[in-house]
């Protein structure tokens, strides 16, 4: 069988449960649909490309499912939780559509059903890891309840469920066993965390515990702005394997715009929080998205995120054009920029970023920093800083090595030091040093 992913890191989370569960019902796993007899598709329905290739993976499916390469044709995932009845409509060549898969076991145990299997209860939340050993990700709760009105996640995957720290820390302890170095905290917000379990956010609780583990490093993604707990700055700032990182995902600047959106904050907000946060952390890295495009987003509204971004110079910022999502309360709401003018915003912020990035780097020039090798290819390691999350972020470059060394000689998965020799706007290029 061949489970493909698509989407985001959550996605990866719901794979890999699905993963051990089919080894341990001696499933045989393989790395090409095409090698397969049973397909399981986990799918993403966040915006229109997203959906778009979704699709497009399962009409993949299908041919192969027609051409009788395929025993079994399932999907799961985002796209079909809140697309189900219209999916099986449409392409009924798929055997079973399934939802996303959540915190409880009910949706993995029926797909194991589907696929002839059953659910092993003695797992209790082993993954089969599809990351390099060296990193993983750590869902540590399950749907939201912020009331973004262009977001359609709470349609796909449910109010905020946190996972109980004691499932959390059992969680991370096999991890860390197993010889993960860098967790990556997930969530569709971080800092929401133990409200609804324990009557008030854990999230500085959860990250003092998990760090006594001994990971290496522990990074946090998607921290929301409004109502950020600031008690875990301390705890970043004090604790020296919690990353001086944080995805802060803002997805606009102007206060108009951030209450159409419903994000519950202003500009001056925004500003004041992004200045508490440096100034309690030093030296601490931020990353953000953006939608551009929303309904209603005038010149100046776009204006004045590039006079925002030019002022408070992230060190890593993404965008996304917005998706008019039905059953969001944006969808009331005319589309009124057109994809050329949100593509060319998007390149517009994008330049500006780049410029940013490209400062910030050349900065790094002679400075030595720890860097943790991802891959080797062609006698060149590739690695991360603490500053970098996987997938996403920088890549640090490493061509060369001081006399004594030698860079084929270096490990993925390990850390090194090596000193910054050049800079682009997104990688770094630098010597080893030891």
């Amino acid at each position: 069988m061949h489970v493909l992913t698509l989407g985001c890191s959550k996605n990866t989370v719901d794979s890999e449960l699905l993963l051990a569960q089919a080894k341990a019902n001696d499933f045989l796993i393989v790395d090409d649909a095409k090698k397969a007899d049973m397909l399981i598709i986990n799918t993403c329905g966040f915006i229109e490309e997203a959906k778009q290739e979704s699709i497009n993976a399962i009409l993949s499916g299908t041919k192969l499912r027609k051409k009788g390469k395929l025993e079994k044709l399932l999907v799961m995932g985002c796209l079909s939780e809140r697309y189900k009845s219209e999916l099986e409509k449409e392409l009924p060549e798929v055997d079973a559509y399934f939802g996303t898969i959540g915190l409880d076991a009910s949706v993995l145990t029926n797909i194991l059903r589907e696929l002839g299997g059953d659910y092993k209860t003695d797992l209790l939340g082993e993954r089969a890891l599809s990351t390099p050993k060296h990193f993983a990700y750590l869902k540590i709760s399950e749907g939201c309840d912020n009331p973004c009105s262009f977001c359609a996640i709470p349609l796909m995957r449910g109010r905020h469920k946190s996972k109980p720290i004691e499932d959390l820390l059992r969680e991370a302890q096999s991890l860390r066993q197993r010889g993960v170095k860098e967790l990556v905290l997930i969530a569709q917000d971080l800092t929401y965390y133990g409200l609804d379990l324990y009557g008030k956010r854990m999230l500085a609780d959860l990250l003092k515990r998990l760090s006594d583990i001994g990971f290496e490093w522990i990074r946090l993604l998607y921290a929301y702005p409004a109502k950020f707990p600031t008690d875990i700055l301390h705890v970043i700032r004090e604790r020296e394997n919690i990353c001086k990182y944080l995805d802060l995902p803002i997805q606009h600047s102007n206060t108009e715009v951030l209450k159409s959106m419903r994000r519950g904050i202003t500009r001056k907000a925004l500003l004041e929080l992004i200045n508490r946060i440096r100034s309690e952390v030093p030296n601490i890295r931020l990353r953000t998205t953006l939608i551009l495009g929303y309904p209603n987003e005038t010149e100046e509204a776009f204006n004045d995120v590039l006079e925002f971004i030019q002022e408070v110079k992230f060190d890593r910022l993404g965008c996304f054009s917005y998706s008019h999502e039905e059953n969001t309360a944006a969808f009331e709401l005319e589309d009124t920029v057109p994809p050329i003018e949100k593509k060319r915003r998007i390149a517009e912020v994008m330049k500006v970023q780049e410029k940013i990035s490209l400062e910030k780097n050349l900065a790094l020039i002679g400075k030595e920093l720890r860097v943790l090798i991802d891959r080797i290819e062609n006698g060149v390691a590739i690695g991360r800083t603490e500053f970098d999350a996987p997938e996403v972020d920088n890549e640090f470059v490493i061509q060369s090595a001081e006399k004594g060394f030698e860079v084929r000689s270096l490990k993925v998965g390990e850390f090194y030091t090596a000193e910054v020799i050049d800079a682009e706007a997104y990688d770094v290029f630098g010597i080893l040093k030891k």
